[in-house]
């Protein structure tokens, strides 16, 4: 009988400390799509937040960088794809993701996105290009992130 309610009392335990440890989306490397282009906007990182990513919530990608030369306007493309497959596509008008003009210096473009609650687990990849009025690409990055099997619990 003892062994039976150190049992009931130890699994629910274990549980907590496996969702606690194990990181549920992670942002890994970023790395520019074109490892020998001389881009005009220069990636420094990126932030996720919250991380890990609750599915049916909010999440930002903010993304640090800077320029050389101020930015008027322009946009940013980002293609997501799941274990290698492309799922989805979008275009986003440049100033609504940061301040415009972008001045010549460090500057944030911050995207935020709501994951369906339905969103698999599993591992990610994000592409990001940045193109000005004229279309001339700014820089191209990449990073994968995963969201893990026991984010599931968040949705409870």
């Amino acid at each position: 009988m003892e062994m039976i309610q150190y049992n009931r009392f130890l699994a629910p335990l274990l549980l907590l400390s496996l969702i606690l440890v194990v990181p549920l989306t992670v942002a890994e490397d970023v790395r520019y799509c074109d490892k020998q282009a001389e881009y005009d906007v220069k990636v420094q990182g990126v932030e996720i937040s919250p991380n890990p990513i609750a599915r049916g919530k909010p999440a930002t990608f903010s993304i640090a960088a800077t320029t050389g030369a101020a930015i008027n306007g322009g946009k940013l493309v980002i293609e997501v794809s799941y274990f290698g497959w492309h799922i989805h596509s979008e275009t986003h008008d440049l100033c609504d993701e940061t301040s415009c003009p972008v001045s010549t210096g460090d500057f944030v473009v911050s995207h935020s996105q709501v994951l369906p609650g339905f969103t698999p687990p599993g591992s990610y990849s994000l592409k990001m290009k940045m193109v000005d009025a004229n279309k001339h690409e700014l820089t191209c990055i990449g990073f994968d992130f995963s969201i893990g099997f026991a984010s599931s619990v968040a949705d409870i």
